[in-house]
């Protein structure tokens, strides 16, 4: 039976094949949401034979301050250290302290960056996702422009029907 929002949002813990476009698609994954212990993560993980751990499900990453950033890190970073595949799904808001953390300096870790871009069918053709910098010349050597349409294949597309066959743990 698919886990709807709310049971999903209620879960802490719930176990599925990855179904996202990125290195780790069709893994067996470990989805844990806010900040949990890392023993019991790595419990969970290493009873179900899982090397992938998706943090942030359920848009559950959202520090506010440095206590909660230190929290993250606390858990991401020996999870990293202990060779675990860790993708973290994180809004675009969050991409400069992201890069400050230096998760992404392990070669299994995994930025999802989330750009939020609702009612996404009623722009025109014409529409433009534009990847900038904080300012002109900051840290980018340039822009990336990208006609929307062009960004929305098949190829790249995971349906919401997709995301229902994950098992709550407890």
């Amino acid at each position: 039976m698919a886990i709807d929002t709310q049971n999903r949002k209620a879960a802490t813990y719930f176990i599925g094949i990855e179904v996202e476009n990125t290195v780790m698609k069709g893994e067996e994954t470990l989805f844990v949401v806010g900040v949990q212990p890392v023993d019991e993560i790595c419990r969970r993980a290493d009873d179900n034979n899982i090397k992938h751990l998706y943090f942030g499900t359920s848009q559950s990453f959202t520090p506010a301050n440095p206590d909660e950033w230190d929290a993250w890190d606390n858990m991401i970073t020996p999870l990293l250290q202990a060779g675990y595949w860790v993708t973290l799904d994180f809004g675009v808001e969050y991409a400069d302290e992201i890069h400050e953390e230096g998760w992404g300096e392990s070669n299994t870790f995994i930025a999802m960056i989330s750009v939020k871009l609702p009612y996404i069918k009623l722009f025109n053709y014409n529409t433009t996702l534009k990847i900038d910098d904080n300012t002109w010349g900051f840290s980018n050597p340039g822009i990336w422009c990208h006609p929307l349409h062009e960004l929305q294949t098949k190829a790249t597309y995971t349906g919401w029907n997709h995301y229902g066959d994950d098992t709550i743990i407890e």
